[in-house]
């Protein structure tokens, strides 16, 4: 306990001590510690730390946007569905009083299917943002915490994905041609407010959609971080395995 203790309070003090050096200072210092710690390989070089990352964020991008992309990556994924628009639900709850369930149904199918289509488009821009990644991003990062990696690359490309993903979605959106399910829902709804008293409704879909779909896909990504650092079988290269392998226990 007490080794452990004097570990985490070094390491403290260490990343204090880099805050404004050079990557060659810091790489000298890392490769004196990632080189001689305890559950390290002697022969883990810090650009072999990198590397590593590089390759990890490769991987749980590949798999992500994959799933995200694919149809009913986000209409079936309970875990990154996207429902009717919490703004808008009194036009939900006041079409279905009308009879026009299904309408609503197929209005949230094509929500997704605009996310879906979007998605396609986040690859790239996540390798721009790990291009960028500095010795010392690379080391904060490996360690972090379960979702660091992820972290990283949200703050890195969060505006350039939403300025990317919204002119998408605009298109997904009249692909699949939303506006036939939506002008109808929210027409009725409106409607209906001569005779409740309610207030008309005119949501900005696209950002909602683009909102939801960004934070889907980070959610996939920081899930596949995760396996990748707790599951030695998700290290599915040498690199991956010697890196990541020294935060094994």
């Amino acid at each position: 306990m007490i080794k452990r203790t004097w570990k985490s309070g070094g390491m403290i003090l260490m990343i204090a001590f880099m805050i404004g050096c050079t990557d060659q200072q810091v790489l000298g210092t890392l490769e004196t510690v990632l080189g001689n710690g305890e559950g390290s390989s002697s022969s883990l070089t810090n650009q072999e730390v990198i590397a590593g990352l590089k390759e990890a964020l490769n991987v749980g991008i590949d798999i992500a946007t994959a799933k995200a992309s694919a149809v009913d990556g986000f209409n079936a994924d309970p875990r990154i569905h996207i429902p009717f628009p919490e703004d808008a639900i009194k036009v939900k709850n006041t079409v279905e009083d009308l009879g026009l369930g299904p309408q609503v149904d197929q209005f949230v199918v094509t929500l997704n299917r605009a996310a879906e289509e979007a998605s396609k488009e986040a690859a790239p821009i996540f390798l721009n943002a790990i291009l960028e990644m500095s010795i010392q991003d690379g080391f904060e990062i490996l360690r972090g915490d379960q979702n660091a990696a992820t972290l990283y690359l949200r703050d890195k490309t969060y505006d350039k994905l939403y300025d990317t993903f919204k002119p998408k979605v605009q298109n997904a959106v009249d692909k699949v041609q939303v506006g036939e399910n939506w002008t109808p829902l929210a027409n009725a709804y409106n409607t209906a407010t001569y005779f409740t008293g309610g207030e008309r409704v005119d949501p900005d879909l696209n950002n909602y959609v683009t909102v939801e779909a960004i934070d889907g896909l980070f959610l996939l990504l920081a899930a596949e971080e995760v396996k990748i650092r707790e599951n030695p079988a998700a290290r599915v290269t040498d690199l991956l395995k010697k890196v990541f392998g020294t935060l094994d226990p």
